[in-house]
């Protein structure tokens, strides 16, 4: 007999706990992106002017006569929320492993998590020793964002718990993944008018040179065009007759969406004051996690067939039985007669 590995003698992570880390990692990724903007609207961009150390000799901020206090413990309070993140992250991981029946798109996603925060050091460190030139800043906001839709990927694995199917035609399907690379370049429009814009982290940092009307209009431009993806959208899933889950996650998406245009708007005719920069950061990344919602409500869980010999449901494709008898068999077509009748679990 085979003595079990040493994955094998890990605990077994209750199904609770596993979404409860996944959430937590979206809460995370999103509060280390706004973070990261107060840094940039304070000024305190150089606040840490070395990395990973504080100040040369120390991890932590030490008095200065060339860097205020506040700078200093701005950049530095931002870097302790990364721990954290960095904590999170790898209790996603480890409970991942001890998933069962273990999961390979499961463990993929949940590795996502503290390799991203790796990723996230490496590019912020870099950007730090590139005095925060604005080439610098853009990929750190962005990998923030991939990180915060791979989160909410993660919460829908664990959730899940089993293979998947479409809920909805390949031409809706094809529609939601048009808007969400509609999506992606209306975030990378937005990361260049902040490029152009006043807020650089420090007053030395030089600029995109590019004026903010004309990228501020590219922007405008994109968010009308994503709007009018997102409305062909609602059309598309009331006339194929969308799961509830879908319907409430793409109405989330709109309010989100329509919030945020409403903000970038007042934002820009208000002169771009620092908290509303912030504010909008926290709106680019909420509209992406309810975005990245709706792309996972459209799949939902299949559950194995009931083995008509034995009365027993067949092992998943890890090799795990899922279950015995007659309460299993109707578990089992519940999700079917879900997608089929229109009905969805909460």
């Amino acid at each position: 007999m085979a003595r079990p590995s040493v994955l094998d003698r890990l605990p077994v992570t209750p199904p609770a706990l596993m979404r409860r880390l996944a959430i937590a990692a979206v809460v995370a990724q999103i509060g280390i992106a706004v973070t990261g903007s107060v840094v940039r609207v304070t000024g305190s961009g150089l606040g840490c002017p070395t990395w990973p150390q504080c100040f040369p000799g120390s991890l932590v901020p030490v008095a200065h006569p060339e860097t205020l206090p506040l700078h200093q413990w701005v950049e530095f309070g931002n870097r302790i929320l990364a721990i954290v993140l960095v904590v999170v992250s790898a209790a996603c991981f480890l409970a991942a492993l001890g998933a069962r029946p273990r999961r390979r798109r499961l463990l993929w996603l949940a590795a996502a998590m503290p390799l991203g925060v790796v990723a996230q050091a490496v590019i912020g460190g870099l950007t730090v020793l590139a005095g925060l030139v604005w080439w610098s800043v853009m990929p750190h906001f962005l990998a923030s964002i991939v990180l915060v839709w791979l989160a909410v990927e993660l919460v829908a694995e664990a959730r899940d718990r089993a293979p998947t199917r479409p809920v909805v035609p390949r031409a809706v399907r094809a529609l939601v993944i048009v808007s969400t690379v509609a999506l992606g370049a209306l975030l990378v429009a937005g990361t260049l008018v902040t490029a152009a814009g006043p807020h650089a982290g420090d007053a030395a940092t030089p600029r995109l040179g590019i004026g903010v009307p004309a990228l501020a209009q590219l922007h405008a431009d994109l968010l009308f065009g994503y709007l009018g993806l997102v409305v062909g959208l609602g059309f598309a899933l009331w006339a194929t007759g969308a799961t509830p889950r879908l319907r409430r996650r793409y109405g989330v998406l709109v309010l989100v969406v329509l919030l945020q245009g409403a903000l970038g708007g007042i934002q820009y005719a208000l002169g771009v004051p620092e908290a509303l920069v912030s504010l909008h950061v926290l709106g680019a990344a909420l509209v992406t996690a309810a975005a990245a919602a709706v792309w996972t409500a459209t799949r939902t869980p299949v559950a194995a067939a009931p083995d008509a010999a034995t009365g027993t449901r067949a092992a998943d494709p890890a090799g795990a039985p899922t279950g015995a008898g007659t309460a299993d068999a109707a578990s089992a077509s519940r999700p079917l007669a879900d997608a089929a009748t229109g009905r969805d679990e909460p």
